[in-house]
């Protein structure tokens, strides 16, 4: 296994020997005209500018807390992920940002968001609240763009308690993962703070905030040269392209997904965590394609990132069974790749559908690659997929 840090990134080569016919599914993904009707004239931009605010400052919260991550910073919720003061903190702030850049839709915000403030409001969290408020506070007032009072502890569990909306096909609906990818975080590798918009169900712009992504492609450069910068945030908006800068604010630039069509030229990314990604079939379906070297395996929608620039060319998740993927883990990498030029689908070849609630209703997995490469990776997943199948039953 190869795996990826801000200091560590590799590349991965594979081949496949014949071509592949497009699964019927997969026509409606590959030739859909627009997959945002109807709102796709709209231009977002003030949207986008305080999606990109707010996960910049979040991300400046983040970056504070990793470079002196105390054991008490990391604390458990019931499902026995770790969450941190930072992904609170976080929260509370894209929250804060966004409700302050827009508040006549005060009465009608809604906020999709994976933390509430529930484990904060006990006794024994006061502590812990005391110094997330106080994050919160010292990361607002050190940009001097909002001029108020500081927060109060109740301000700051209000603004975390703003994310509990359903989300759902109708009206506006914003969707955060305050910090995507909270295991790298506390490993001090990759993460990204991932903040998307829904407009009728549909995703029409995404922000990813990646502070340790560096900010050249994968493996260009040593961690120790004076030229190896990190600090990503990659914009995209439906019907406009996908934008990288750095996190300290240069000016952005256009990215593309890989051109690449022969996949013996491609690079392979997915999950570090074998509790996120079953390994096992994507090994197979690596086998299937001739992969010479292990996956490149990489935390966070950083991968979505990566991949929107050319850095990689396929993406594989293959959740354990019982798993329901969070549209919060996907919905910012979504729209990053796709107007990026890329395809991103479930394992039967079907868009995404963001239009339900908080969840992803979907086949089995996700899969994420160029136009050209689609039809043939799919089809090593389906016959993966069936073998898998086959042979436990």
């Amino acid at each position: 296994m190869a795996s990826i840090s801000s200091g560590s990134l590799t590349r991965v080569l594979y081949s496949y020997p014949c071509k592949a016919k497009i699964p019927k599914p997969l026509y409606s993904l590959l030739f859909k005209k627009s997959p945002v009707v109807g709102v796709a004239s709209m231009s977002y931009d003030k949207e986008l500018a305080a999606a990109k605010k707010a996960a910049s400052l979040a991300a400046r919260l983040c970056q504070k807390v990793q470079k002196a991550l105390l054991q008490s910073d990391v604390q458990s919720k019931s499902d026995k992920s770790p969450v941190t003061v930072a992904d609170y903190g976080s929260q509370a702030i894209v929250s804060f940002v966004l409700e302050r850049e827009f508040p006549s839709d005060s009465e009608s915000f809604s906020l999709v968001a994976e933390e509430d403030s529930g484990d904060l409001r006990k006794e024994d969290a006061q502590e812990t609240l005391e110094r997330i408020t106080k994050l919160v506070n010292d990361t607002l007032s050190s940009d001097e763009t909002y001029s108020v009072s500081p927060l109060s502890a109740n301000d700051v569990l209000a603004a975390i308690d703003s994310g509990k909306s359903e989300g759902g096909s109708h009206g506006r609906h914003w969707v955060l993962d305050p910090i995507d990818g909270t295991k790298g975080f506390v490993r001090g590798d990759q993460y990204a703070i991932a903040l998307a918009l829904l407009d009728e169900g549909k995703v029409v712009l995404g922000v990813l905030a990646c502070p340790n992504l560096p900010l050249s492609s994968i493996g260009s450069h040593d961690q120790h040269s004076s030229q190896y910068k990190v600090g990503c945030l990659f914009s995209a908006k439906v019907g406009a392209g996908t934008d990288m800068q750095s996190l300290d604010g240069s000016p952005p630039i256009k990215v593309h997904v890989s051109a690449i069509e022969d996949p013996e030229e491609a690079s392979f990314f997915e999950s570090f965590e074998a509790a996120h990604s079953m390994h096992d079939l994507s090994s197979s379906i690596a086998k299937k394609l001739g992969v010479k070297a292990p996956p490149v395996r990489i935390d966070s929608q950083a991968k979505y990132g990566a991949l929107s620039r050319g850095d990689g060319a396929i993406y594989l998740r293959f959740p354990h069974k019982g798993y329901r993927e969070k549209i919060w883990d996907h919905a910012a990498g979504y729209i990053v790749v796709t107007e990026a030029g890329g395809v991103v689908a479930d394992a039967a070849g079907n868009a995404l559908d963001f239009s339900r609630g908080r969840y992803l209703d979907l086949d089995t997995g996700i899969i994420v690659t160029n136009l050209k490469l689609m039809p043939s990776l799919l089809k090593a997943v389906t016959e993966s997929l069936n073998e898998k199948a086959s042979s436990s039953s």
